[in-house]
């Protein structure tokens, strides 16, 4: 009996030393893992990352760039009901517990060596702060003592407001949304303060799991997660039974929203973005800056209208180029297949792709965005054929004689006279309109639509003047003694070209007259 008390004390002595020699080669460790965390300077000046924004002179936002949506909110501007369904999903402790959750983590670790890996997790919200402004998101026992270190440190740095403002403001909830105020405008389209009660809990559901639990692409599991926040503030008398009840009870209502811009301007958004690039570098992009352009949002507006209503007229004058393309289908043919064939062929603005469905003698009928509409006479019969740049064909007398069922075209609603037959213009334009006075630009479009071609031709196209040259050559000519009833010979001339060899000048008519007037009236 002697011996084995004996060896049992020699036992737990021995266990004694180990833990005792453990518990210096972890401190030890720990030690050494310090100089890789960053200093309180570095805590103290944290920077959260927020996109380019850029703005019309009339403060319309027409351009945002950066891969992390955020709106940074000061604490006392979140609504107490977002922070307490933070605190309930994440750490009810926050503001007792010195930055780590002790039961917790033992509890974690116990779980991981029966299951021989690192898949639980004891992260308060300090570690989480830790972990996602300092350090990579790697399941290890190394980073794992670092985040417990660097939240200590945090927790000496900083407040706990100031902590959970951190958390609040930098958190991946989805669909790029980084932060609660993004993530608010992300799926509900509207700021914190406005969010009811459930709405709240279902933010405060997705840090764990934005994918899993995202109520845009998987509402059943969001509600679950949901509702599991809603009990949790139950059971800490966040809130009383009859909300827990009618939050609980409360439909998925998210739905993604994506960036509303304010203006359509995205040429000119473009070269504001392309300018901050190059003057700044990459940091454009995290840095928060808004830049705010000469550009008139009302003045933008007009001078988009005025060049896609110019290059669709001169356009349809030139003729009719056909469908885009022709499927055979037949008055069986489903809509979800019309549908599928429509998704194909992108839509500009008022320009919508149709599918022709049935002809009449002096109308059509087609497809459109799940309805039929009815195009009638008035609005085709401009479509004569395309010959050639300076030929159309004879006029139509018949819908038949324009399109057949089968085709895809493009349609415009009109104002007074229903749906027309439209097309996409095969020439281009720009158009930029400056303040004489100041050289402010005030209106910049590159082309027909952005969205179809990025080439901006009012910035990047290297182009012959045209006869935009001749008002600075009349006035050279005036400046040198010419006056309005000056004569010059318009006859053909042949200029030697080094490249080309001889180049001959002539009218867009490819006809000339003898004698032209310096100045045309």
């Amino acid at each position: 009996m002697k011996l084995i008390g004996t060896l049992l004390a020699r036992l737990i002595g021995a266990a004694l030393a180990l833990g005792l020699a453990a518990g210096i080669g972890l401190v030890l460790y720990a030690m050494s893992l310090l100089p890789e965390l960053p200093d309180a300077d570095t805590i103290a000046d944290i920077q959260l990352k927020e996109p380019l924004q850029v703005y019309t002179s009339d403060a319309k936002l027409i351009g945002e760039y950066g891969n992390e949506r955020r709106t940074p909110i000061d604490i006392e501007n979140v609504p107490q009901a977002l922070i307490n369904a933070i605190l309930a999903a994440e750490d009810d402790g926050f503001y007792e517990h010195p930055g780590i959750d002790i039961r917790g983590i033992i509890r974690a670790a116990i779980a991981n060596l029966r299951s021989q890996g690192t898949g639980q997790g004891a992260s308060t919200i300090t570690m989480q702060v830790a972990r996602n402004y300092f350090l990579t998101p790697e399941k290890t026992y190394r980073r794992k003592l670092k985040e417990v270190l660097l939240a200590f440190r945090l927790e000496n740095q900083l407040n706990k407001d100031d902590i959970l403002a951190l958390y609040i403001n930098k958190i991946f909830l989805g669909h790029r949304a980084y932060g609660f105020a993004a993530a608010s405008f992300v799926y509900y389209g509207k700021p914190l303060e406005e969010l009811n009660l459930a709405q709240a809990a279902m933010l405060a559901g997705l840090p764990k799991a934005p994918s899993k639990n995202n109520p845009v692409s998987n509402p059943h599991n969001a509600k679950q997660r949901r509702d599991y926040v809603l009990r949790r503030m139950r059971t800490l008398n966040y809130i009383d039974q009859t909300q827990f009840s009618e939050a609980s009870n409360s439909p998925v209502t998210a739905s993604r929203h994506i960036a509303q811009l304010e203006a359509d301007a995205p040429y000119i958004a473009e070269m504001g973005r392309s300018y901050m690039l190059e003057k700044y570098g990459d940091t454009v992009y995290e840095s928060g800056y808004n830049v705010y352009l000469t550009i008139d949002s009302r003045d933008q507006a007009a001078a988009d209208k005025a060049l896609r209503r110019g290059l669709m007229d001169y356009d349809q004058r030139h003729g009719y180029r056909g469908p885009i393309r022709t499927n055979q289908i037949a008055s069986s043919t489903p809509v979800n297949q019309l549908e599928e064939i429509l998704s194909e062929v992108p839509q500009s603005q008022e320009l919508q792709p149709a599918i022709v469905v049935e002809i009449g003698k002096r109308s059509f009928k087609a497809y459109i965005k799940g309805d039929v509409v009815e195009v009638d006479w008035d609005g085709m019969k401009w479509a004569r054929k395309y010959v050639s740049s300076r030929k159309i064909g004879a006029e139509p007398g018949r819908a038949g004689d324009i399109v057949n069922v089968g085709d895809i075209v493009y349609l415009k609603p009109g104002i007074e006279t229903g749906w027309k037959l439209a097309q996409l213009p095969a020439v281009a334009g720009a158009i930029v309109s400056v303040e004489p006075k100041t050289g402010a630009l005030r209106a910049v479009a590159g082309g027909f639509d952005y969205y179809l071609s990025k080439f901006n031709r009012a910035l990047q196209a290297e182009r012959q003047p045209g006869s935009n040259i001749k008002p600075f050559i009349y006035s050279a000519a005036l400046e040198y003694g010419f006056t309005p009833a000056s004569l010059v010979s318009g006859a053909p001339i042949s200029v030697e070209d080094v490249a080309q060899g001889h180049w001959r000048p002539e009218n867009y008519s490819g006809k000339f007259t003898a004698l032209l007037r310096c100045v045309k009236h």
